[in-house]
C-alpha cells in the first residue's frame, strides 16, 4: 500500500520520516552513486529526498504482509 505525502506527514513525525529517507539514501551509496555520507551531505540529501516525496517522485510503501515500510522511486513502482 502506498502512503501519500499528506497522510505521511500527518501520521508520522518528521524525525521518523527523515530516518526513512536516510535509510533509503544510504542504500543508494553503492547502487546509484550517492557518495556524500558525511553529516552535511546527508542532511542536504534528506532535504532533497523530502522534496521528492512531496512531488511524488519518491513514495513510501507499507507492506501489510511483513509490516515493513520503505521508500522507493515512483518509477520503480510502475514497472
Amino acid at each position: 500500500m502506498l502512503i501519500d505525502y499528506a497522510t505521511l506527514v500527518s501520521a508520522i513525525d518528521a524525525d521518523t520520516i527523515d530516518n526513512l529517507l536516510r535509510e533509503f539514501l544510504l542504500t543508494q551509496v553503492s547502487d546509484e552513486g550517492f557518495e556524500q555520507t558525511d553529516a552535511e551531505g546527508l542532511s542536504r540529501a534528506i532535504t532533497a529526498a523530502r522534496s521528492a516525496l512531496a512531488r511524488a517522485e519518491l513514495v513510501v510503501e507499507f507492506s501489510e504482509e511483513d509490516e515493513s515500510i520503505t521508500v522507493r522511486r515512483a518509477e520503480d513502482i510502475a514497472r
